[in-house]
């Protein structure tokens, strides 16, 4: 299970981090297939059926080709992630100026 997803901003001025904070909180917190219009927009969490390591990689991939896909302003950077109390896998996303900004 996915805890929330933490988003780090490297190098933007406060409002536009804010705005595409905003932005990339809906398109993490979206499953695939959920959005009327867009079925592709969201992540796709079926890689949490894998054991851990795999599903950390495939987690991790996936976070990176959407936001290339729906947010040019950013790219990111780099995911790291945490385990929460329950052992749900928090993704840390850091993110920097992408070639759209």
């Amino acid at each position: 299970m996915i805890g929330g997803i933490s988003i780090r901003m490297i190098g933007f001025a406060e409002s536009e981090a804010r705005d595409i904070r905003r932005c990339l909180t809906a398109l993490y917190s979206v499953r695939v297939g959920e959005q009327p219009l867009d079925r592709a927009f969201g992540l796709d969490w079926s890689c949490l059926d894998q054991p851990v390591p795999i599903a950390k990689n495939l987690l991790a991939l996936e976070i990176i080709e959407k936001t290339k896909k729906y947010e040019s302003r950013a790219e990111v950077d780099r995911v790291e992630f945490q385990t929460g109390e329950d052992g749900q896998l928090i993704p840390v996303v850091w993110v920097k100026r992408g070639d759209g900004a």
